[in-house]
């Protein structure tokens, strides 16, 4: 149905003269514009401004952690060339220690101190910012348990009053170790102090070694510089009312603030530093965390930046300088200022401006209605059959109006509607076919694609086990057979043996008492303890031959590569063999006590699995195991290492295989991520973070199990295995509660 918009046919007149008479109010576009780009322009000021300040600043700071993190590594040079050189005799304590006064009255430092191999040491200190102390660090023993004392000073740096005694292992401290093992000057990690005697200690350590001309360590000497006075120099810095200039390590924890809130809290006699996130001070944990969400990684900065953020409604430009020192010491000074400290003479120009806007805008208006009035007809008859055309009413026609171009438009748009038409027809009928088409090819890959990773996977782990079972499997033949060989032999060899010696005894019968010659040789060679010796060697060539054949069996049968399918097998045979390949870790050791095993075997079936596969979960279990057991033994607990290893049937369609140990524990964030790929406690390069991942999709996904982990820090671990004893009922069979054991 077709519908004819009408109207009164008037003489047509050119759109250009019918649009003449709006721009007359072309008053308040220049208005507009005027006001705008004096708005810019202020916008420029205040950006051109703040930047200035901001690089003032940050360049103002740059020199002053210059200058004044230099003094550390001056003192440091001086002191370790005065060793080096033997003009400071460290074994003197007392005048090592009034040197390092005189050295305290020089520099605004914190603490400078030298410590030995020997974990004797000494220093001088301004715990307080004011009283400089010496301290003196003796050997720690058994004996002399509290082996570091701090003594009170006169004017001339003389020990006047012992002020306090307290335990310090130097060795184990990391303003020893670092420099020790970087075996060059560093900044060891910012470290924190609580003492109630004393402002809490928060300090950069600067250490060095000092070595002999043999190479070998004399001492290490370092040097402490108090952070908080890094504040307190932000603080005077001029950046406006409002302004923060605040400094943070790569990992977002502050160093220092110009703001009155400390960068740390102190809960329960404990400081504790905190991330710029997490500051007390509104703006600079807001500009923080827009500056974490735009940069999540700021190790990424290598160069200045300069951001534009936004926080409570109010702008903010933030300059981001790094700063880092050829000692170790890598941070971002963050400088932030507010535009509204700079905008209230341009926000006051913009309110006028506004209100002549306004005023042009009024009589923008007034023109604008009536040439609207003019022109609107006809565009609204457009309008309303685009509109109509739009919510699928093709079948329009706009007659001629009274303007000339609109008239052409008019024509333009009813030959496009009739073209239209017939173009939608023809579309619709291949949208139709399109959309079958692409609906029946999405089903064919989205299953394509999961049938690869499904089979991709199963590649993986196949070629995984095929892998290391053929290893196995081939170290044990080609030891097997040798092995073999000589055991087979050693029977006829002690057969032989028999038959000579008896030859011998007969001959020793028969002609030793009448040749001196022979009895000169028989006692020569000592022949009666070679007879004896004789029947010891080969007794324990035999053994020893047996000892290999066992434990090529249990390579083999630890392997199993001729079990590469669901078999039924005795799951204790496939634990003795893994205990056998492990022995050797079992033993005691210089660095570690033995490892006792505990087995409590229940009376279990036959149970169908992958025999290999199980295997290398139970590897991966028992050999983390040991590793905790060994780091266990190297801290020097007194508790002996033990492991216990239960099996029991939990009923007529599962069984369980429990593992445990009485080494230190986990917390329960390593608990969360236990079995979570490339996860590792290990330090690099001991552990790749896929064992123990594999085992749960080994025991979960190839036998339908369960694999779960019970511990807690100081209480030991213990695992859990569910497996079913059939394949084929554990789908339907009902998982019992897990029968816990102690973990002794």
């Amino acid at each position: 149905m077709k519908t004819c918009l009408s109207s009164s046919k008037f003489w047509a007149l050119p759109l250009q003269l019918v649009l003449i008479v709006p721009f007359v109010v072309q008053v308040f576009g220049a208005v507009g514009l005027v006001g705008y780009l004096s708005f810019k322009n202020g916008e420029k000021v205040v950006e051109d401004l703040s930047k200035q300040l901001m690089k003032r600043t940050s360049s103002e700071v740059n020199h002053h952690l210059d200058a004044y993190l230099s003094i550390p590594h001056k003192v440091i040079q001086t002191n370790a060339n005065a060793i080096r050189m033997g003009l400071l005799n460290v074994r003197d304590r007392k005048t090592v220690g009034k040197f390092f006064w005189y050295q305290m009255q020089a520099y605004d430092l914190t603490y400078i101190s030298f410590n030995l191999p020997t974990g004797e040491g000494g220093g001088a200190s301004r715990y307080d910012g004011k009283t400089v102390t010496i301290d003196e660090n003796t050997t720690k023993t058994a004996s002399l348990p509290k082996n570091s004392k701090t003594y009170l000073t006169d004017n001339d740096g003389n020990r006047t009053q012992l002020l306090s005694t307290a335990t310090w292992d130097t060795l184990n401290e990391p303003n020893y170790t670092e420099p020790a093992k970087a075996g060059k000057p560093i900044w060891t990690r910012i470290y924190t102090y609580y003492d109630p005697a004393y402002p809490p200690y928060i300090a950069a350590s600067a250490g060095s070694p000092v070595y002999d001309a043999s190479k070998k360590l004399i001492a290490v000497v370092g040097v402490d510089i108090h952070l908080l006075k890094l504040s307190e120099f932000l603080r005077t810095l001029d950046i406006s009312r409002s302004g923060q200039v605040f400094i943070v390590e790569r990992d977002g924890m502050l160093v220092a603030n110009s703001c009155a809130e400390q960068p740390f809290t102190v809960n329960k006699n404990e400081i504790k530093r905190l991330k710029a996130i997490d500051s007390p001070n509104p703006v600079v944990q807001g500009i923080a965390r827009q500056l974490q969400q735009r940069i999540p990684n700021l190790r990424t900065i290598t160069s200045t930046q300069e951001l534009q953020v936004n926080f409570q409604g109010e702008d903010y430009s933030v300059h981001i300088a790094p700063w880092r020192d050829s000692y170790g010491l890598d941070w971002l000074v963050m400088t932030s200022i507010p535009h509204s400290a700079f905008m209230s003479q341009i926000n006051a120009n913009t309110q006028i401006t506004v209100l002549l806007c306004f005023g042009a805008l009024i009589l923008a208006t007034i023109s604008g209605i009536f040439t609207g009035r003019w022109i609107s007809h006809p565009v609204l008859r457009l309008k309303q059959a685009s509109q109509a055309m739009a919510s699928g009413d093709l079948d329009q026609r706009v007659i001629d109006g009274n303007i000339q171009e609109l008239n052409v438009l008019a024509h333009s748009f009813n030959h496009m509607a009739g073209q239209l038409r017939q173009s939608f027809i023809a579309l619709e009928n291949s949208n139709a076919e399109l959309e079958a088409r692409v609906e029946e090819r999405t089903v064919e890959l989205k299953t394509a694609m999961s049938e690869l990773q499904r089979t991709q996977a199963q590649v993986v782990q196949s070629e995984k086990m095929s892998s290391l079972g053929q290893l196995v499997a081939g170290i044990a033949h080609e030891i097997n057979n040798p092995v073999n060989f000589i055991h087979g032999n050693i029977t006829h060899l002690d057969e032989y043996t028999q038959n000579l010696l008896q030859i011998i005894y007969f001959c020793q019968e028969r002609y030793s008492s009448h040749d001196p010659e022979i009895q000169a040789l028989a006692q020569e060679i000592d022949l009666e303890f070679l007879k004896d010796d004789l029947q010891k060697m080969l007794s324990s060539m035999k053994i020893g031959t047996e000892r290999i054949r066992n434990i090529v069996l249990s390579l083999r049968n630890f392997s199993r590569m001729d079990e590469a399918e669901f078999k039924t097998v005795d799951i204790h045979e496939g634990i003795e063999s893994t205990l056998l390949i492990l022995q050797y870790r079992l033993k005691n050791k210089s660095d570690h006590l033995s490892i006792e095993i505990i087995k409590e075997y229940g009376k279990l079936p036959l149970v169908e699995c992958y025999a290999c596969q199980l295997n290398q979960v139970l590897m991966n279990i028992l050999t983390n195991a040991i590793d905790a057991l060994e780091n266990l033994s190297v801290i020097n607990q007194p508790n002996n290492p033990q492991i216990v290893i239960r099996t029991l049937v939990l009923n007529s369609d599962w069984v369980a295989i429990e593992i445990a140990d009485n080494g230190t524990g986990m917390s329960q964030e390593v608990q969360q991520r236990l079995f979570d790929p490339f996860f590792t406690t290990k330090p690099v390069g001991k552990g790749t973070g896929l064992g123990m991942s594999i085992s749960y999709q080994i025991i979960t996904q190839k036998h339908q199990g369960h694999l779960e982990c019970i511990s807690s820090p100081g209480a030991g671990a213990k695992f859990i295995i569910e497996i079913p004893i059939q394949q084929i009922k554990s789908v339907q069979a009902k998982i019992p509660e897990a029968h816990n054991i102690p973990v002794t």
